[in-house]
């Protein structure tokens, strides 16, 4: 036994544990997640009119006297089994909004809707993949001396690919205050949306909630200059949200006009400072607006809902933006494992965070997404479902009891996380089993589709 691994000498402990199968049950149960979390405590279920226990449940009888339930982590490279429950959970409140379910009337799918892409602006000339990268006539150089084109064919993979050509002439400032305000860019858009579509119908602007609402989905994502851009589905309601039809005046057309005049117009304005001056923040040059319809001839609904629903898990390494942890000294920007580029970022957010003027913008504590502050995903309250109501449809579901009469009293608390070297292992082991019982299915089912 000494002469084992740390690893597989804790395994053999769990594994000659009487209670081996009750701990067996609770990762099983947690899906094989990483990094669980572990609670004491009880659940106690009363007959609300004779206060007769129903149910009852502690954890003095469990291994280690605890319970261990799922991190709910989103990003695959910290839990894969719980980033692909988020993607699942996703799925269904994207898909929710546009083909209804989940308590969303079927009839939004005959809503206009679009699917649109925001991009960041240039902040200097960047590497590219594709065709030839940046071909030049002349051979121009920067102030510095170094190359203004680059003839070279960059594969996808090429590291190159967003590393900026000049990173001295790259306006790095100005990279990291739009990361931080492109949150507030985005509710200036909708704003100035739904201000175009009150004028267009010839309504005064404030009254514009009394005929129409305007729903929306939109997820983050970091493109390989480090940049975010915004992908979201738009839809179009009547002023009570999804019950209601939209005024005759709501087409697509209109809300197509309404999207591609805001994103060319909105911007924002930062703090002043004198290091820096006063920056005007606007959305990129390229901006993509695609109508989703029924008739099969725009993008899949399913599909848009599949792709926002994957992008959402990802870790910073898959995206080589940031990290996924924060940072919380300047040795830790020195130390983290990212190119040169985005350990520029990072420094640049550490730099400016010290800035009196930017202090609210919190930039040292985003340093590790690169200075962008807003959630991976966001919704309009009126778009769909929630993450809440899927986990509580979920939990339901999946504890087979419905006591309308009932009254729970529950008592928990935190007592720890994680796993010992050998139960992250026989955890990782579960999780593979289980992430290959559900491709197994879902061949199968494929198979008699295809039937």
């Amino acid at each position: 036994m000494r002469q084992l691994p740390e690893t597989d000498r804790d395994a053999i402990r769990i594994a000659q544990d009487p209670q081996f199968t009750r701990w067996l049950d609770q990762i099983t149960a947690t899906g094989g997640c990483a990094h669980p979390v572990h609670l004491s405590g009880s659940t106690t279920t009363l007959d609300s009119s004779t206060g007769e226990i129903i149910q009852h449940y502690d954890t003095r009888n469990e291994p280690g006297e605890r319970l261990l339930i799922r991190c709910r982590n989103r990003r695959s490279t910290v839990c894969a089994p719980c980033s692909r429950l988020h993607a699942g959970d996703t799925y269904h409140l994207v898909r929710a909004g546009l083909l209804g379910g989940k308590n969303v009337p079927t009839t939004v799918r005959d809503r206009p809707r679009l699917f649109i892409t925001l991009t960041a602006p240039s902040f200097g000339p960047v590497h590219r993949d594709g065709d030839r990268c940046r071909p030049r006539r002349d051979r121009g150089r920067c102030e510095r001396g170094r190359p203004l084109g680059c003839g070279a064919f960059h594969d996808t993979a090429d590291p190159l690919v967003g590393q900026p050509l000049c990173a001295d002439c790259y306006d790095y400032t100005g990279h990291v205050l739009w990361h931080a305000h492109a949150s507030k860019l985005w509710d200036r858009f909708v704003i100035d949306v739904r201000r175009r579509l009150a004028t267009s119908a010839g309504l005064v602007q404030s009254r514009f909630a009394d005929h129409a609402r305007l729903s929306f989905a939109r997820v983050a994502e970091y493109q390989k200059r480090a940049a975010v851009h915004v992908h979201a589905v738009v839809r179009l309601d009547g002023p009570n949200g999804p019950d209601d039809a939209p005024p005759a005046w709501g087409t697509a057309d209109r809300l197509t006009d309404a999207v591609r005049a805001s994103a060319r117009r909105v911007l924002v304005h930062t703090p002043h400072s004198p290091a820096v001056g006063e920056l005007d923040l606007r959305w990129g040059a390229q901006i993509d607006v695609r109508l989703l319809r029924t008739d099969g001839l725009g993008p899949d609904d399913d599909a848009v809902a599949a792709y926002v629903a994957k992008y959402v898990t990802k870790g910073a390494s898959e995206t080589g933006a940031g990290t996924d942890h924060p940072i919380t000294t300047r040795s830790d920007v020195e130390s983290a494992p990212v190119c040169e580029h985005v350990r520029t970022l990072m420094r640049t957010c550490w730099r400016l965070g010290g800035i009196a003027e930017y202090e609210p913008l919190r930039l040292r504590a985003w340093a590790h997404t690169l200075g962008y502050r807003g959630h991976i995903l966001t919704k309009s309250r009126a778009y769909s479902t929630t993450y809440a109501a899927l986990r509580a449809e979920r939990a339901h579901h999946m504890s087979h009891v419905d006591m309308p009469d009932a009254i729970t009293e529950r008592n928990w608390r935190y007592v720890g996380s994680g796993h010992t070297p050998g139960a992250a292992l026989l955890a990782a082991g579960v999780a593979e089993d289980i992430a290959m019982s559900r491709e197994i299915a879902q061949e199968e089912r494929a198979v008699q589709g295809g039937g």
